[in-house]
């Protein structure tokens, strides 16, 4: 019976695993290799698709301007909302249970809405080409998500916690520094995750937003493949250097990923 239950599972991982599987072979192939027919394991392993990649700057600067874009992006989401989620978790005001539904519904707008009226805008601060501009432009949908999350974080700390703190002297910053935010550290490695992953694979106003300076890997891998004579074996190479940051992130907050999926409310 044991096994059974997780004959499922096993498919589905393995289901899941072919399209990766699929990319990283071609990634070791020639265009030759990938146009002659169907081949499971590489016939001449090749590494000169990523040599191309780091040794050419308009390459390998892309995944330099997503992953500055998507860091300060995080920085920024984290700043705004863990005073944002504070207030939210300890005080209660007019509308506050509205607003803050009002805020996660943010999130639930597509990226592709916002695109003419943030093209605009930036336009006309001349942001357009920045990576400030794509970090601000994601914290529309970001923040809202951070808010959520490290709300239920710090309502899982109990209130008491904050008297005991006030009466022996601490100050709000030192409150938050030295006491709530080891607390909630699990809360906000995992909303740091969330909003670099969102960050690093959002392409639409990212592409929209840059034009040369800032251009992230995403849109350049869309201008080389829209021409006609396509390197698919470079394209696959670059694909597959996205997926690091993934893999790394997840690595080292995978522990905290469970309990940012359930919003820190475990505990109440």
């Amino acid at each position: 019976m044991t096994r059974k239950v997780y004959v499922a599972p096993a498919v589905y991982t393995l289901l899941l695993m072919v399209p990766i599987y699929w990319l990283i072979i071609m990634s070791f192939k020639t265009n030759a290799e990938i146009g002659g027919g169907l081949t499971l394991i590489p016939e001449a392993p090749t590494l000169a698709n990523y040599r191309v990649i780091w040794s050419d700057p308009s390459w390998y600067l892309g995944y330099v301007n997503a992953a500055i874009y998507a860091a300060m992006n995080v920085a920024i989401a984290i700043v705004v909302a863990v005073p944002a989620a504070y207030a939210f978790s300890r005080y209660r005001f007019f509308g506050d249970r509205i607003l803050f539904f009002w805020f996660l519904s943010f999130r639930m707008i597509a990226p592709p809405i916002l695109l003419v009226p943030f093209v605009q805008i930036f336009s006309d601060l001349d942001m357009i080409d920045t990576h400030i501009a794509v970090a601000i432009a994601h914290c529309f949908f970001n923040v809202p998500i951070a808010i959520w999350i490290l709300e239920g974080f710090m309502s899982a700390v109990p209130r008491e916690l904050d008297d005991i703190a006030r009466i022996d002297g601490y100050g709000i910053g030192r409150f938050f520094f030295q006491i709530l935010l080891p607390q909630i550290a699990p809360g906000i490695a995992a909303t740091a995750f969330f909003c670099f992953t969102f960050s690093w694979v959002e392409f639409l106003l990212a592409n929209a937003l840059t034009t040369i300076d800032a251009k992230p890997i995403a849109g350049i891998m869309t201008r080389a493949g829209g021409v006609l004579s396509a390197d698919l074996a470079l394209l696959s190479a670059a694909s597959v250097l996205t997926l690091v940051p993934g893999v790394v992130l997840i690595y080292f907050v995978r522990n905290h990923l469970a309990q940012g999926l359930s919003m820190g409310r475990q505990g109440n």
